[in-house]
C-alpha cells in the first residue's frame, strides 16, 4: 500500500512539473581545439560577437576538465563518466 502511495505521489509530481509552461533553455557549446583567449570575451584579437552576446547573456563555465583529445571529452559529457570508465580513450593510454 504504502509502495501504490508513493508512485501516486511521485507521478502527480512529475505531472505537475510537466505542465509547467516555463521550462529553462539550456544550451551547451561544446567546441574542438578551442584555447582559452580564442574568443572576444576573453579578450581575444578574433572577432566572435554571437559567442560574445551569448557570454554576456547566460553562464561561463570557467573551471572545467578536459582531455588533450575531443573524443574522451565528449563522451564523457554524454554519459556523465570518468572517460576510463566510457572505453573511449587515446591510443597511448594502456589499460
Amino acid at each position: 500500500m504504502c509502495y501504490l502511495a508513493f508512485v501516486a505521489f511521485s507521478l502527480s509530481v512529475a505531472l505537475h512539473f510537466a505542465s509547467s509552461s516555463k521550462a529553462p533553455h539550456i544550451v551547451l557549446v561544446v567546441i574542438d581545439d578551442l584555447g582559452w583567449s580564442d574568443v572576444g570575451f576573453q579578450g581575444s584579437v578574433i572577432h566572435t560577437p554571437n559567442i560574445n552576446r551569448l557570454a554576456t547573456e547566460g553562464v561561463i563555465l570557467e573551471n572545467y576538465y578536459v582531455q588533450p583529445l575531443c573524443t574522451p571529452t565528449r563522451s564523457t559529457l554524454m554519459t556523465g563518466r570518468y572517460p576510463i570508465h566510457t572505453g573511449v580513450l587515446p591510443v597511448w593510454v594502456k589499460l
